[in-house]
């Protein structure tokens, strides 16, 4: 089963890549598709660069260096994996590489945004779980547990 595991640089994004090493120690057969996507450069990036293969080659080196941790959590897991940096708009080009590289499956982390906002501004998990031809599974920020004043003044 080849894996599409999207990165941002978010700890949430790292957590669904532990998920993922995580399925495949405990016997899925499986290798690994990192995805970084960057946004495409703006016109003033443009205008103030004056050469847009700059702007290409310090995107991808921002791509490279986003996934870097990933890439070191799959190698030391010995899982093997590819990696790809893209730019443009994030949901719609991590569709693009999850059909060109053949994913089975997606497992991504989402930010944990309010229900209202997400529904307003759409989250790339959300565009992503309703545009893909495949499983996608969310894994979500884990949440602060509760902490009750009367344990905060213990600790003071």
């Amino acid at each position: 089963m080849k894996i599409l595991l999207p990165v941002d640089g978010s700890t949430v994004a790292l957590d669904a890549v532990r998920f993922a090493i995580r399925m495949a120690q405990d016997g899925l057969e499986s290798s690994m598709v990192l995805a970084n996507v960057q946004e495409s450069a703006t016109l003033y990036e443009l205008m103030v660069a004056h050469d847009p293969q700059v702007i290409e080659e310090v995107s991808a080196a921002a791509g490279a260096h986003t996934l870097a941790a990933a890439e070191a959590l799959l190698q030391e897991a010995n899982i093997p994996y590819e990696s790809e940096v893209a730019s443009g708009d994030p949901a719609h080009t991590l569709i693009d590489i999850l059909e060109r590289f053949g994913c089975d499956l997606v497992v991504m982390g989402a930010s944990g945004m309010s229900p209202l906002r997400s529904a307003l501004l759409g989250s790339v998990s959300n565009e992503v779980l309703h545009a893909a031809n495949v499983p996608v599974m969310i894994i979500k920020a884990a949440q602060a547990p509760d902490v009750d004043e009367a344990d905060l003044d213990e600790v003071q």
